[in-house]
């Protein structure tokens, strides 16, 4: 029988009572079998334990819920940290062709050259990877090198003709620009299918690398969004092994990019460390990208572009009637107007229809009142991700119209509509996944002025809000009784962000090594 008795620190509980948020003080928690078996007066607690149980003397540091990121895409960041060619944080087009030059030097002909993390408003030359470079630098290598936002992505030709993409193909919910090689939305699909699906045990590698990684920034439960068959397969062999890092939520992905083909509703699955009861949807692009769906133009595109809806409106609320009415909790990557309006309209109808889980909303960018107010009458569960507000800032002053860009990602206005708010990092899409990363950009970075949120509602959001929305309240995201003991410990002044750093992650009420 495990036992621990901590103590010593500061063992702050984030709460929300009655819409207040704030963080309540303990003296000393005592964890048996891996779950919080009371906390209180240190006197108390000792009396509780028995002799010899084993003591962790926080030596002033803070201790507090395990954080969540609820949509981080954990094989990915695995993957950028194994076998993916790294291209984030580059500030030259140059560097980004000198990179592909020196990996496709150590592939074989015919083998794919596989990259991602360019960002054109980084670029001192603000514009895209060309086919043309790509074909030379990779003469004998179809190459894919992914936007960091994941929803445009620069080829070769020979990644298009194995494709089977000619100039005159098109695909729904995407676009080809042929000449250029720069694909659009869902015309990635088209050239993921072609490169061959990883095998299973290459998921393993990186479900696991990026896992471990997450763990080691303090994070113990996390939702990977956009899971397909094959990798559902490895996190649940993962699973059945006892193999899994951290606690993983999935969001079982309905429609894959570059077809119209729609996955079946997957066999749910609840463990300790391993759920999948939830259902993901795409409904527009990307807005560092200027491909999520507006009403208004996107400033210096020309010709003028108003970004990719990806679903007529009775397709998606039949697809999604179908999740909710099955009990699946129903996640919807949204962020330009025109796809909020469609999204909450969904919504709406599904609730209408039938009762059901909360649902939620995934990144939620450009909400305006409007959107804000129907999604608080519906219980819309918004996940945004703070750190877009200092990593990405330069594409939102690029493209975001003059009028929207204080409502762009606003946090303080999601919570004092009265929202449940669940943080995140969108990883790999930035480089900086860490949690303490995004609650420095929520407190102290927002885009405008006044739209910073409090050190309460930030913590709250990084640790009961994920498992509000993961449905899983009962058993993370707080420090009371009967909780799972998952902490962080962290060093430095946990009212001063910038001064904060991991010390110790600690899962089941055992420090991980």
């Amino acid at each position: 029988m495990s036992r621990l008795l901590l103590y010593g620190g500061q063992i702050l509980n984030p709460s929300r009572r009655e819409g207040v948020y704030r963080l309540e003080p303990l003296e000393a928690l005592y964890v048996q079998n891996g779950r919080i078996a009371a906390t209180g007066a240190l006197s108390d607690l000792l009396n509780l334990a028995p002799p010899g149980t084993p003591q962790l003397h926080l030596e002033g540091r803070t201790l507090l819920p395990g954080f969540n990121d609820a949509h981080v895409h954990i094989w990915k960041v695995g993957q950028l940290r194994t076998t993916l060619l790294d291209l984030r944080g580059i500030t030259s087009l140059a560097e980004v062709y000198a990179r592909v030059a020196e990996r496709a030097r150590t592939l074989k002909p015919g083998e794919w050259l596989w990259g991602r993390g360019w960002n054109e408003a980084l670029l001192a030359e603000k514009t895209m990877p060309s086919k043309a470079a790509l074909d030379k630098l990779a003469p004998h290598n179809p190459v894919l090198l992914t936007r960091t936002c994941a929803h445009i992505h620069a080829v070769n030709s020979q990644a298009l003709q194995l494709a089977g993409i000619t100039p005159e193909t098109s695909v729904p919910g995407g676009e080809i620009h042929y000449d250029q090689g720069i694909l659009y939305e869902t015309a990635y699909g088209l050239v993921f299918r072609a490169m061959g699906e990883p095998t299973q045990a290459q998921y393993e590698l990186w479900v696991k690398a990026g896992c471990e990684y997450l763990r080691s920034l303090g994070v113990t439960s996390a939702t990977d969004p956009a899971v397909d068959p094959p990798l559902y397969a490895a996190y649940k062999a993962l699973d059945e092994r006892g193999e899994l890092p951290i606690r993983v939520n999935l969001l079982y992905i309905r429609r894959p990019d570059g077809g119209t083909e729609t996955f079946p509703l997957p066999e749910k699955h609840v463990s300790d460390q391993l759920r999948c009861d939830s259902v993901k949807f795409f409904a527009d692009g990307g807005l560092s990208g200027a491909t999520a769906a507006i009403s208004q133009p996107y400033k210096t595109l020309k010709p003028q572009s108003y970004g990719i809806l990806r679903f007529e409106e009775e397709e998606l609320f039949a697809l999604a009637l179908e999740a909710h009415r099955a009990g699946f909790r129903i996640g919807t990557h949204a962020i330009g107007d025109r796809a909020l309006d469609q999204v909450l309209r969904v919504y709406e109808r599904l609730y209408q229809q039938t009762p059901g889980p909360r649902h939620r909303i995934e990144h939620f960018g450009l909400a305006g009142p409007e959107h804000l107010q129907k999604a608080r009458e519906l219980g819309i569960i918004a996940v945004p991700q703070p750190v877009f507000l200092s990593e990405l800032r330069a594409n939102y002053e690029r493209y975001v119209p003059d009028d929207w860009f204080c409502r762009c990602f606003n946090l303080r206005a999601m919570f004092e509509a009265g929202l449940t708010v669940a943080f995140s990092s969108d990883g790999p899409v930035v480089q900086q996944v860490e949690p303490i990363r995004g609650l420095q950009a929520a407190m102290l970075e927002p885009l405008c002025p006044g739209n910073q949120v409090s050190l309460e509602q930030a913590l709250w959001a990084y640790t009961m809000g994920g498992a509000v929305t993961q449905g899983d309240e009962g058993n993370r995201g707080s420090l009371e009784v009967g909780q799972w003991a998952d902490f962080v410990v962290l060093e430095g002044d946990i009212r001063d962000p910038y001064s904060l750093c991991v010390q110790r992650t600690v899962l089941n009420g055992e420090e991980l090594p």
